[in-house]
């Protein structure tokens, strides 16, 4: 039987993003999950064996080495036919010990840079460990077309190389998980104290400058001041970005604000929803705008690589230009002003999610490019 190894930094990425993929590949081949032993029981119902090494986000020069030797010892013993990464560290170790294994096929799938918005050296120094990725790599998966062509301009791939499964997006969206639901929408309202007939505005995600939170912050301290009936959810584990700092910029508008953390079911927030935000600086994809909008959520987003391609614009969301405060508050005053207008985007959104980003196209197509590999010499 052909053996396929799937490795991630965190198992909450292998939660968010590869479970559809795994389950599928777990009928046909062996299959194998090498992740941080922290959060290893989000995987616990995959017919998968759970491999823990710790790989961690941040530079460690000593930790890389001895994970990097570690996953060489377990390529070297199991032999796998395949192995798939994704996010950066996790994805240079898993190229870097794959090759020297001499393992026959590496695929490493792309969701965003993290230097694309940095400047100086460390651009320079993230940016080449992209390209060190894509030579040890045989195969590369790029999960939005406008980051495919980013890429390619910035030297990181060549023409002709990378792929985009179908329309992007890395696993789709389950639209059976996400979608318009009432009975949650009244429930979650409750235990989070928010009045039914209130506006909400939800983030979901880290939360940290890259992602606009300190952007998002001064747009809501001004819509709280003449909207007192709408009120900002942020779900999501804290990063550089406290929320006792997002309270101190809300000011006044701080009992306005609700917080959850880090959550496994991320459809009851989206069903608890009027206005999905995402202010990011940057973005692979945006997998969770496509989950707001199968939700019936329409989005207001930064006009970035990624996002662009899971938001309509006019369509099924409003764009601004990054970092524009005040566009991003006119557009979320637009939305929240004008309900029929959210409903009309609400119901584009999630139609476009049925005809372009349904899961399980993208894990068959998915499965496909594995067999195809797979059945190479």
């Amino acid at each position: 039987m052909k053996k396929i190894c799937f490795v991630a930094t965190i198992p909450a990425a292998v939660n968010s993003f590869l479970k559809g993929h795994i389950r599928a590949s777990a009928q046909r081949w062996s299959v194998s999950i090498v992740s941080h032993p922290d959060g290893a029981e989000l995987l616990s119902d995959l017919a998968a064996l759970f491999v823990p090494i710790r790989i961690e986000r941040k530079v460690s020069p000593w930790q890389d080495l001895c994970a990097c030797v570690q996953l060489m010892m377990l390529f070297r013993r199991e032999r796998f036919d395949l192995l798939h990464s994704i996010m950066p560290k996790s994805g240079l170790l898993t190229m870097l010990a794959g090759c020297l294994s001499g393992i026959p096929g590496r695929m490493h799938t792309f969701t965003g840079q993290v230097w694309a918005n940095k400047q100086g050296w460390q651009r320079m120094a993230l940016k080449m460990c992209d390209k060190l990725i894509v030579s040890f790599a045989t195969h590369i998966l790029v999960d939005s077309r406008s980051q495919l062509d980013f890429l390619v301009s910035e030297g990181v791939l060549k023409h002709g190389e990378g792929k985009v499964i179908g329309y992007g997006s890395i696993c789709g969206v389950d639209p059976d998980r996400f979608y318009p639901d009432a009975q949650i929408k009244s429930m979650v309202r409750r235990e989070l104290n928010i009045n039914h007939n209130a506006t909400v505005l939800l983030f979901l995600g880290r939360l940290n400058r890259d992602k606009g939170m300190l952007d998002l912050a001064a747009a809501f301290a001004e819509i709280a001041r003449h909207k007192p009936d709408t009120v900002l959810l942020l779900v999501g584990a804290e990063e550089d970005v406290p929320f006792m700092r997002i309270q101190e910029i809300c000011g006044a508008g701080r009992d306005q604000l609700r917080r959850v953390g880090f959550t496994p079911h991320p459809e009851r927030y989206m069903a608890t929803a009027d206005i999905f935000c995402l202010p990011s600086y940057r973005e692979g994809f945006g997998q969770v705008i496509i989950e707001a909008a199968a939700s019936g959520v329409p989005t207001v987003a930064s006009r970035i690589y990624g996002i662009t391609d899971a938001v309509e614009d006019g369509l099924t969301g409003l764009l601004f230009p990054p970092g524009n405060i005040t566009e991003l508050t006119k557009a979320l005053l637009a939305l929240i002003e004008d309900q029929a207008l959210r409903h009309k985007m609400g119901l584009a959104a999630r139609q476009r999610i049925l005809e372009r980003f349904s899961g399980e196209n993208i894990t068959r197509e998915q499965v496909v490019l594995y067999e195809e590999i797979l059945a190479r010499p």
